[in-house]
């Protein structure tokens, strides 16, 4: 797409007036350039649907009274018994499976049950699923595939009320939300390269990963 049709949207912005409305909107803004009946749609939802109603009030509780105090960790536990849940599935990558024991412990600290999937359950090997062997990591020896469907069948079968997602790949973590019938989280977000902290190549991007700014393929 050429630079000069981009459709401008929030990224484009300088002036979030939209938060506190203490200023004026860009002439682009998705704010006052939206039908207005689309945003009193999305509000009524806001009452009249329990699932987004419960998780919004839920959501804005803890922001309200926590904001910049509790860790990822905390706000999950405290999210989870504001809206009733009272089982935890865990959704991990099998790398991560150590840092999922410990918030297995940390759950059962704060009395709520939790019951963990891992993502190679199954032992699948790839090529069962069409991936070529070339594919592979290590190649001419069995790989199991990530399995994000049985991971959320499993929890499904477990009946657990909000699923939390440890690490599952990009990708992965989407197949994972599709077949979830319950309410997914996440956790941690993979990141091989940076620990799984990908905000970094975000902040570096103007120097160590100025590459990430350069035009055309990665």
């Amino acid at each position: 797409m050429r630079h000069q049709d981009k459709k401008l949207s929030c990224t484009d912005c300088g002036v979030p007036n939209c938060y506190r409305t203490k200023g004026t909107y860009p002439q682009f803004c998705l704010t006052t350039n939206t039908n207005s009946e689309e945003f009193e749609e999305a509000k009524e939802l806001y009452k009249s649907d329990e699932f987004v109603s419960k998780f919004a009030l839920a959501a804005a509780e803890i922001e309200g009274a926590y904001y910049g105090r509790l860790t990822r960790v905390e706000e999950i536990i405290v999210f989870a018994k504001k809206i009733g849940a009272q089982k935890i599935g865990i959704a991990t990558c099998g790398a991560l499976i150590n840092e999922a024991k410990i918030f297995a412990k940390i759950l059962q600290a704060k009395g709520l049950q939790s019951f963990a999937v891992s993502c190679k359950v199954g032992s699948t090997d790839k090529t069962e699923v069409g991936v070529p062997e070339a594919s592979k990591v290590e190649k001419g020896c069995h790989e199991s595939l990530c399995n994000p469907v049985m991971q959320a069948k499993l929890l499904n079968k477990e009946k657990t009320d909000l699923n939390v997602i440890v690490g599952l790949c990009v990708g992965h973590d989407s197949i994972f939300m599709k077949y979830s019938e319950a309410p997914v989280t996440t956790l941690i977000t993979k990141d091989k390269v940076l620990v799984h902290n990908p905000v970094a190549a975000l902040y570096a991007s103007s120097h160590y990963y100025k590459r990430l700014l350069e035009e055309g393929d990665i």
